[in-house]
């Protein structure tokens, strides 16, 4: 198994809620344990265009090889509409690999850590809040990089759930799966959240 972190965002239909179903769905593989995830944040584009982003990042652990868990994050973009008509260009799901273990990967299609994810607010912020003293191979610690984005706008929004006292009301096909997967989706489901599986 091998800790992963992934960074969601979206800034088009209802992102907050594509969000909270994003990381349901997530939960639901049975290859993944939803391990921890941070607070949504919104935070103005960068280097685009449209409305403000919705963002968070989720921590993992995983059986997928890092090649499988980037094929899976594609597939629930696809799944909630995701479209690249060009670069940068707003979206209703995105998913990045922000670190995988403690591997350094360096790949036309593929680099880990994220190379940016040291200059963006969206990205240190959600982290820093759930792993203040998380290291970033190669690089050094998240917590250490935040003063460098100082001048980007965030505002830390309401917790993913709020939904912990109805854990024992959600549908039954939400916690099917494992202990800990299960524990997690009927923790984040809520009315309107898709339950089926997804990816």
């Amino acid at each position: 198994m091998t800790v992963a972190w992934l960074g969601i965002g979206a800034n088009l239909g209802d992102a907050r809620q594509t969000l909270k179903d994003t990381v349901v769905c997530l939960a639901q593989q049975h290859s993944i344990t939803v391990l921890a995830k941070s607070s949504l944040y919104r935070t103005a584009p960068i280097d685009a265009g449209g409305d403000d982003y919705f963002n968070c990042v989720v921590k993992l652990d995983t059986r997928l090889a890092v090649r499988e868990l980037l094929g899976l994050c594609h597939r629930v973009e696809h799944h909630f509409g995701r479209e690249r008509p060009f670069r940068n260009a707003p979206r209703t799901l995105d998913i990045d690999i922000l670190l995988y273990g403690g591997e350094i990967i360096d790949e036309p299609d593929l680099m880990v850590p994220h190379p940016r994810m040291t200059v963006r607010a969206f990205v240190l912020a959600p982290l820093a809040e759930v792993d203040p003293e998380l290291e970033i191979p190669g690089k050094g610690r998240v917590s250490d990089f935040l003063p460098g984005v100082a001048d980007q706008r965030i505002e830390k929004m309401k917790p993913l759930c709020q939904c912990l006292g109805m854990a024992s009301q959600a549908p039954a096909d939400a916690s099917s799966n494992s202990a800990s997967a299960s524990t997690t989706a009927a923790t984040d489901a809520t009315p309107g959240t898709p339950t089926g599986r997804c990816g």
